[in-house]
């Protein structure tokens, strides 16, 4: 229902995080120069800081560095998209490739995907589940997980509280005449507009609430696209960019002159392109469905690195990043063995914006500046668990609770974003006769939840369940784990390709080619987009590093 990132976190539980590590190999040893740790004698007078004031003293280089060969890749960041991206590289590109390293701030991989299994629950802190695209399950099947994957019920329902009540969304455009979410003069205002029967667009980047009002008019806004923004985004509509948050549906109208017209021209032209032959070894989902791991998302992160080995670096904290005199890179760590020093012809930075801002500031102020611009808002992850029989008699299928879930537009006078039927969706997260609730709360209209604390954000959650899926006279539910992400997902607001391609242009413009900007602000929140995108980016340094020239 969401997608959350970010380098830290506050929790109020203690969890166990998993770590990972190796000794470094023969091959890529030569390519890593260690200095002293910091709290040994050292003539700091000899030393020239670089980077901001407040960061510990850089090492200099030593002249034994000149004689060291390159590694081919430096991937900054073990979440998603940079393991994935080193995959990408491993699996894909070996030949180009086959000398890289991912090193990471923390002492766990896996970014904001955090999975807690404690007293028969298993439930998830960040991201929930993820879309299967063959994209998605190619990683998956690299990973050695296909045998672990869990896959929803396509047919399970979602719904968004309207008027007080829980109202079905549909699942395909044939349900639209039969739901009643909205009312009739509201369906043939957007079958109208769908079709081209609408104000034309502006000479301007429009909103997701500009473009989907124009479009389709205020009942779809207010009763899907807003609630829909809450639950991906922790967005506000109205300044979340259309072209950048939802490209492939705004892509719909500039291609086809209308959401109807562009649908079929995109149909036409696939089914006038070869497509290439789909990998046997991928599973076949049926209808539209979430996924996950039979021990949660970490099972990703957690395969990736395994398979990586010793060229995952935990702990290691990048502190500055310089241009080698005759080609790539340097970047020099603070580990827990010292200070160690990488060179390489590539890097990726898969850290958040704000992280990279400063990591590049010393380099290039233009690209800094533009990646500092990007907003993160608070969002809290809360999972309580309440007994079976506190979820009301209304709202139950067969005496179960069935559904992915359910949004809540912000019209509706409740604070939480969304809820997630994490028992009901996948199998063995909360034990027999206990329905598991995963609940997000903040966002970009409610930033106030870094104020709160743990019991105000308990009460609040329980709150707004009784007004729709709880019974009032429920007890108190059990609370399993409260996560707040201070800075959890970047929005992608009016501007934002402007603002990224401005970054990659003052890169480029100050000699830093080989250098590669990742990670979720660059490819979507989504976790199935930060893997797609993680194959394109693997390509991008696979193509550069076969050309055979660097930048002196």
């Amino acid at each position: 229902m969401t997608s959350l990132t970010d380098v830290g976190s506050r929790s109020w539980s203690s969890l166990p995080l998993p770590v990972s590590g190796g000794s470094l190999t023969s091959k890529n040893r030569r390519n890593l120069i260690t200095y002293a740790p910091a709290h040994r004698k050292c003539n700091r007078w000899r030393f020239r800081c670089s980077i901001a004031k407040d960061s510990p003293i850089t090492p200099p280089i030593s002249n034994e560095s000149n004689s060291q060969s390159l590694l081919d890749c430096v991937i900054v960041g073990a979440g998603i998209s940079g393991l994935c991206i080193a995959q990408a590289l491993a699996t894909k590109h070996a030949a180009v490739s086959p000398d890289l390293i991912v090193t990471e701030a923390r002492d766990r991989v896996g970014g904001n995907i955090s999975t807690v299994e404690r007293d028969g629950y298993l439930w998830e802190e960040g991201p929930n589940s993820f879309q299967p695209s063959d994209a998605m399950l190619t990683m998956v099947v690299d990973s050695g997980l296909k045998d672990d994957l869990v896959l929803g019920d396509p047919t399970a329902p979602r719904f968004v509280l309207w008027g007080g009540e829980l109202k079905p969304v549909p699942s395909k455009p044939a349900d639209i005449p039969f739901f009643d979410l909205m009312s009739f003069p509201g369906k043939v205002r957007a079958g109208f507009g769908a079709l081209g029967f609408r104000p034309s667009p502006p000479d301007r980047e429009e909103s997701v609430e500009e473009f989907v009002r124009r479009n389709l008019g205020d009942e779809v806004f207010e009763r899907l696209i807003e609630p829909f923004c809450s639950g991906v985004y922790a967005g506000d509509p109205s300044k979340l960019s259309m072209k950048a948050a939802f490209g492939k549906v705004w892509n719909l109208e500039q291609n086809g002159g209308s959401i109807v017209g562009g649908a079929f021209k995109a149909i036409r032209d696939r089914n006038n392109t070869e497509k290439p032959p789909r990998d046997p070894r991928l599973p076949k989902p049926k209808g539209q469905t979430v996924g996950s791991f039979r021990k949660g998302q970490a099972m990703l992160p957690k395969a990736i690195s395994s398979r990586l080995g010793s060229r995952v670096k935990l702990s290691w904290k990048l502190t500055s990043i310089s241009k080698l005199e005759s080609r790539g890179y340097n970047l020099t760590y603070e580990t827990p063995n010292g200070f160690q020093s990488l060179r390489t012809k590539t890097i990726v930075m898969t850290v958040p914006s704000y992280v990279a801002s400063d990591l590049l500031r010393p380099l290039s102020l233009g690209a800094a500046d533009e990646l500092s611009k990007f907003y993160y808002p608070p969002v809290a992850a809360v999972s309580v668990s309440y007994p079976k029989d506190a979820i009301r008699a209304d709202r139950l299928i067969d005496g179960q609770l069935k559904g992915f879930g359910q949004l809540h537009p912000r019209s509706q006078g409740v604070e939480t974003l969304g809820t997630i039927y994490s028992s009901s969706l996948f199998p063995n997260r909360a034990p027999p006769g206990r329905v598991l609730l995963l609940n997000y709360i903040g966002g970009a209209t409610n930033p106030e939840i870094l104020s709160k604390t743990e019991g105000q954000i308990v009460d609040a959650v329980d709150r707004d369940l009784r007004k729709m899926l709880i019974r009032r006279d429920a007890g108190d539910p059990l609370t399993l784990g409260v996560r707040v992400w201070p800075r959890a997902i970047p929005q992608f607001l009016i501007g934002h390709y402007d603002i990224l391609d401005s970054a990659k242009v003052a890169l480029s413009n100050g000699g830093f080619q080989g250098m590669f900007l990742g990670g979720n602000y660059v490819s979507g929140v989504a976790l199935g987009k930060c893997v797609e995108s993680a194959y394109d980016v693997a390509a991008e340094v696979s193509n550069f590093l076969s050309q055979g020239v660097y930048y002196k």
